[in-house]
């Protein structure tokens, strides 16, 4: 099938113009942790474009059209979004499309998450689907977009080609998303109002002022050396965090402040949930570790005249953690912006405090503190290469599973979605001996029914290793392994304590992989693969759900669950060793990145997906 064109962007000063006579709908996108562009609502870019279309260079208010986005703000001159709570920033960009693809007929296709909410599938493969979808194909291979999973439009569903889950998706009829022909004239200059001398008393123009005074106090404050008649700056109580700046409103408005010129950031971004992005649990891990966060990038000359670095923050007087904001001027545009936006337009003072860095690991330990996990034999876990079990016949192993049903309800296969009254759909493309098409089967403990062809295709498509997942529950038949390569798991106790745990060590797991050739179960067989980020360093507590879960976590390397080769959801990099959904907390000692503690509910969550892999208490009773 072939793929359909992608938006195409042509910049001008930071705006993206379609040609001269040539409608096009325009879709404002963000770019998210993962490197991928993700679309604004309909009624969101209908807004962006109204505001746009008054001044190209202002700032968008995305709350006054959509509560869940009261954070956001976009700055249409540097073509940033910017979230006032956590200080990220994120590029923008503004994309066109043809008027007969789905966004200018207002289709929207979605994907149901863990959490049960819907989540909008990205531009591009959004008009792919509906492409597909008029066309009357029977489903949908993504693998051309980067993407590993198959569309079924039969029963509006997604399944992914590696582990075989399957998510419902539907397809809602939204607002059509903005329409224009040609170039949009060129704006007054920013703010509007600004030439007139005095404010405008609007939503924006008060947002506008507010965030230029709060530049100016910042400025100020770093640009004065202070002469000997002046008064020094009032000092905070002592004994607070170093690094802090406080800053008060000031009364100046436009036309008689000092601006800093607005440059793009290029320092890195929190992974924080922005508006649109598909709900994440605490407990979601990340591929690679997560970078670092900055400092507010200030002139080492004048950090002495601002405030002592021993000066703490006043009673009252909320903090706002800034990054390093790289651009020409000490105050980037984005920080005037979400000083503004939180409290100056209130008349009340801000703090600036230094952006807070994630713990990643624990204090230093050496070996003698090092002690064994109780209940727990020995220290380490080593795999080898993967042996295959040559005995394993797939007609056989469907066989022990399956009880074979004489007369099957009329309803669809889950498998190759034609009717369980007719034959398979594998027929003509996969034969075995007593295996006819028209046979259909069910499962001993779920009772799912299934055509045994497909079963048996569906077998041999996997790792052939005698276990056997039912397509419809996820319900595993026998002992189930995966595709990890070789590598190592180290597991011990260090004395120290996870927050929430006060009173309990901590269980620290090691994984380490290096790269190395994949093997015939792998994607690619025969080619290098890689090991980004390893030794990777996880954290249990020491108490007696966390040792079940370490328990389990040996068993699931043992049987090769913890890892597996594919493409990185962080990094876009195939070919790769990457988390299996077995959900891991690799920060130590906060939970900046949502991959650390407190989480209350972690333990649970990931015994819940042990057990989605058969990996069990009960199982291993059984």
């Amino acid at each position: 099938m072939s793929r359909p064109g992608q938006g195409v962007m042509m910049p001008v000063t930071g705006l993206g113009f379609p040609p001269q006579n040539v409608a096009r709908v325009v879709v404002w996108e963000w770019l998210n942790e993962h490197s991928r562009w993700r679309p604004y609502t309909a009624t969101v870019c209908h807004h962006i474009e109204n505001v746009l279309k008054e001044d190209a260079r202002g700032s968008v208010v995305l709350g006054q059209v959509d509560a869940q986005l009261v954070p956001y703000i976009i700055d249409l001159q540097s073509m940033h979004q910017f979230r006032q709570d956590t200080g990220t920033m994120r590029p923008v960009r503004r994309n066109f499309y043809d008027p007969s693809s789905a966004p200018g007929k207002g289709i929207v296709w979605e994907w149901e998450n863990d959490g049960g909410a819907w989540t909008a599938y990205d531009m591009d493969i959004c008009i792919t689907i509906q492409n597909a979808y008029e066309k009357q194909h029977p489903w949908l291979d993504l693998s051309s977009l980067g993407f590993c999973y198959l569309i079924y439009f039969n029963s509006m569903s997604q399944m992914n080609r590696q582990t075989r889950r399957r998510r419902r998706l539907r397809r809602r009829l939204d607002l059509a998303y903005p329409l224009t022909v040609g170039s949009i004239p060129k704006s007054q200059s920013w703010p509007v109002g600004a030439s007139s001398g005095q404010p405008c008393s609007c939503q924006q123009c008060l947002l506008v002022n507010s965030t230029r005074a709060a530049s100016n106090a910042i400025l100020a404050s770093q640009r004065r050396k202070a002469p000997p008649a002046a008064p020094p700056l009032p000092l905070p109580p002592p004994g607070g965090p170093p690094g802090s700046l406080v800053v008060r409103p000031s009364a100046t408005f436009a036309g008689t402040a000092l601006w800093a010129t607005p440059a793009t950031a290029t320092g890195p971004t929190e992974p924080a949930q922005s508006p649109g992005a598909p709900p994440r649990s605490p407990s979601a891990p990340s591929g690679a570790p997560t970078p670092g966060q900055n400092n507010l990038n200030r002139p080492g000359p004048q950090r002495g005249t601002s405030v002592s670095t021993r000066a703490s923050i006043p009673p009252g007087v909320p903090a706002l953690p800034v990054k390093n904001l790289n651009g020409t001027g000490p105050v980037h545009p984005a920080l005037a912006g979400m000083t503004g936006i939180l409290l100056c337009a209130a008349g009340l003072p801000v703090c600036l405090t230094r952006a807070p860095k994630p713990i990643l690991h624990p204090p230093p330990v050496s070996k003698s503190d090092v002690k064994p996990v109780p209940g727990v034999p020995g220290m380490c876990r080593k795999t080898k290469k993967k042996h295959l079990k040559k005995s394993k016949n797939p007609e056989d192993v469907v066989r022990r599973y399956m009880q074979k049903v004489k007369n099957p309800p009329d309803e669809d296969c889950t498998i190759c979605m034609e009717r369980l009254v007719t034959a398979s759909g594998y027929e003509g493309v996969l034969r075995h001996k007593g295996v006819r098409p028209e046979l259909v089967g069910r499962l001993g403990r779920c009772g799912h029914m299934c055509h045994l062809l497909c079963l048996v295709a569906m077998y041999s498509n996997g790792n052939k290793d005698g276990s056997l997942q039912c397509p419809t529950c996820k319900a595993i038949y026998g002992e189930k392994t995966g595709t990890q390569p070789p590598g190592k798991m180290e597991f011990h106790l260090i004395p120290h304590s996870l927050p929430g745990f006060a009173d309990t060590q901590t269980i620290r797991i090691v994984y380490d992989i290096p790269t190395g050739i994949q093997g015939p179960e792998h994607p690619n067989p025969g080619k290098k693969f890689t090991a980004r980020g390893f030794p990777r360093h996880c954290y249990l507590p020491n108490n007696e759900k966390g040792r079940k879960v370490l328990r389990l976590l040996i068993t699931a390397w043992e049987r090769r669950l913890i890892f597996t080769i594919g493409t990185s959801n962080t990094t876009g990099e195939s070919d790769t060793v990457v988390w299996n959904e077995i959900h891991h907390k690799t920060e130590f000692g906060s939970n900046l990145t949502g991959h650390g503690y407190p989480d209350a509910n972690y333990l649970d969550n990931v015994l819940a997906e042990l057990t989605a892999q058969g990996v069990s208490e009960a199982a291993a009773k059984a």
